[in-house]
């Protein structure tokens, strides 16, 4: 069995709850996640996964014949195609006017991106559970530190960080140890975050730390400060209490679950992909952001 879900940290964890129902309603099948290499490191705290095949986007995926193609990675029309390419026995997919042939659901655009792929699954009688989000801490040597992580995908979900500085600068002066995470490609960000909050350079991992490494910081964190990016899927899986930042897409739709994290949303929504700071992600203020903070970590130790 193949599944595609060639995109980002936070998706492949928004799709854990489906993967592990193929699992379950496929004891015997071999599974191959299609997604990039550098998210390798999650398949063993998946545990639904046999292996991990390098594929970003829609492929192509250099697969033959599988029994089964599952398409985790959009409503098409490429993602359809790819998969229709590697001559499955049997395609999951959504329904798609351009392959009448290819039976499915519905694409819906208002439920949450987790709730969708369990009702795709579902369509097709595998019974999926969305709560099913938890994943292994991996064991670690640092414990309490909180994170900053002030990245995202596109400028229009990243809160700015003159902003990300001032809550980093706050919180260290109450004695929290920050640690300021990202890719290789936000390591300059990561850098200005420190400098303007007064942090010593040692506090920056961003380009330091592969996918298994962040997991490990995530587990293992007091709290999460991060914007509507993958670093809040992972701390939703370990239960690390977050504060996260929404911008131009609502957390009814990509946002944590119940528990201990706060979502941060003025309620105007936006397009995802803009090329600056969405307006309603810069309504939401320091002050906001530090009593959220201020509070769960308050709760952490009662």
């Amino acid at each position: 069995m193949i599944a595609l879900r060639g995109l980002g940290l936070g998706d492949v964890l928004a799709a854990v709850p489906a993967l592990r129902a193929l699992r379950r309603s496929h004891p015997a099948h071999r599974i191959v996640l299609a997604a990039p290499a550098l998210l390798a490191g999650l398949v063993p705290l998946i545990d639904a996964v046999d292996e991990l095949l390098d594929v970003s986007g829609t492929g192509p995926v250099p697969v033959d014949r599988p029994d089964i193609a599952v398409n985790l990675h959009g409503r098409g029309p490429q993602s359809v195609a790819a998969l229709r390419r590697t001559r499955p026995r049997r395609l999951l997919t959504h329904a798609h006017p351009g392959f009448p042939d290819a039976q499915g659901p519905p694409w819906r655009c208002d439920v949450h991106e987790t709730v969708r792929w369990c009702a795709f699954l579902e369509w097709y009688g595998i019974a999926a559970d969305p709560t099913d989000l938890a994943l292994p801490a991996p064991p670690s040597k640092t414990t309490g530190h909180v994170i900053v992580h002030p990245g995202a995908a596109s400028p229009a979900r990243r809160w700015p960080p003159e902003r990300f500085a001032q809550v980093a600068a706050a919180l260290s002066r109450t004695g929290c140890q920050i640690l300021i995470t990202g890719s290789t490609a936000e390591r300059a960000l990561g850098r200005k975050v420190a400098a303007l909050a007064g942090m010593p350079d040692g506090s920056v991992l961003a380009g330091r730390t592969d996918v298994g490494a962040l997991a490990t910081l995530v587990g293992s964190a007091r709290l999460i400060i991060c914007g509507d990016t993958g670093v809040a899927h992972l701390a939703t899986a370990f239960a690390t209490p977050s504060v996260v930042l929404f911008g131009p897409v609502a957390p009814a739709l990509w946002g944590p679950p119940a528990g201990p994290h706060v979502a941060l949303w003025a309620g105007r929504s936006g397009d995802p992909h803009g090329c600056r700071p969405d307006p309603g992600l810069l309504e939401i203020g320091v002050g906001e952001v530090l009593d959220a903070a201020g509070d769960l970590l308050e709760a952490s130790v009662r």
